[in-house]
């Protein structure tokens, strides 16, 4: 039985490297910022005046974004709730029936909720700055990570226009039309819109960092005392 199941390790460990390295085989390295509360607010706003036109974020609430990221709700009702019949407690969905945008698209845009955790934030930063001008393409854009990708370039304003540029097998992306925003800034924001999207997909991170702190301190404090009450417990005894 042993034999058998260390077989079934060395067999599948290989195949999980495998599938580890073709998911971040020619990304771009993205750590996420969680303690950043300015980078997750930048987050929310590009998400929602961006993303949020065709993608919904079905299992997050305006109300819990705003606490988490200490929005005030004023400000959030007033700038980042567009969709009619949306509250500040409700879901973060979206107006558009997924008929019309299947008809529209051909196909009706995800749910992004956990689309770092389906995929990674790598992946997800990655793709965001991956567009590239593609007349071939019915949106007229591509993207380096998602070939034949069907979601037009919305960013493409406040990027700008990249083309791929190939010596060989070796493509690169590079800026022929500058957009609103440098290359940097753009970048950094791609990076908050990432970065948000991280949190999204597991919201109470935020919160188990918070009380990490304070769970460490307990556990010391009651060590000592348990200590204390042994030294205590063996005097008597001797």
């Amino acid at each position: 039985m042993r034999k058998s199941l260390l077989v079934l390790c060395l067999v599948w460990l290989p195949m999980t490297a495998i599938a580890a390295g073709g998911e971040s085989a020619g990304l771009r390295s993205m750590t996420p910022a969680l303690q950043d509360k300015a980078s997750l607010q930048n987050g929310m706003q590009m998400f929602v005046n961006y993303c949020m036109g065709c993608h919904s974020l079905e299992y997050q609430r305006f109300s819990r974004a705003a606490e988490d990221l200490d929005i005030p709700r004023g400000l959030v009702e007033d700038n980042l709730i567009f969709a009619d019949g949306l509250a500040f407690n409700d879901q973060m969905r979206i107006a558009m029936a997924s008929t019309q945008s299947a008809t529209w698209f051909g196909t009706s845009p995800p749910d992004l909720t956990l689309v770092t955790r389906l995929h990674s934030s790598d992946w997800v930063y990655s793709y965001l700055l991956g567009f590239y001008r593609d007349p071939e393409r019915p949106t007229g854009v591509n993207n380096s990570v998602f070939p034949s990708v069907a979601m037009p370039n919305v960013l493409e304003p406040l990027q700008g226009v990249q083309a791929q540029v190939c010596h060989g097998s070796d493509c690169q992306l590079e800026l022929v039309e500058p957009g609103q925003l440098s290359p940097e800034v753009f970048e950094k924001a791609m990076f908050d819109l990432t970065n948000f999207l991280v949190y999204v997909g597991e919201p109470s991170r935020l919160q188990a960092r918070s009380l990490a702190p304070k769970v460490l301190i307990f556990l010391l404090v009651f060590a000592i005392l348990a200590y204390m009450l042994k030294r205590e417990y063996w005097r008597d005894l001797h």
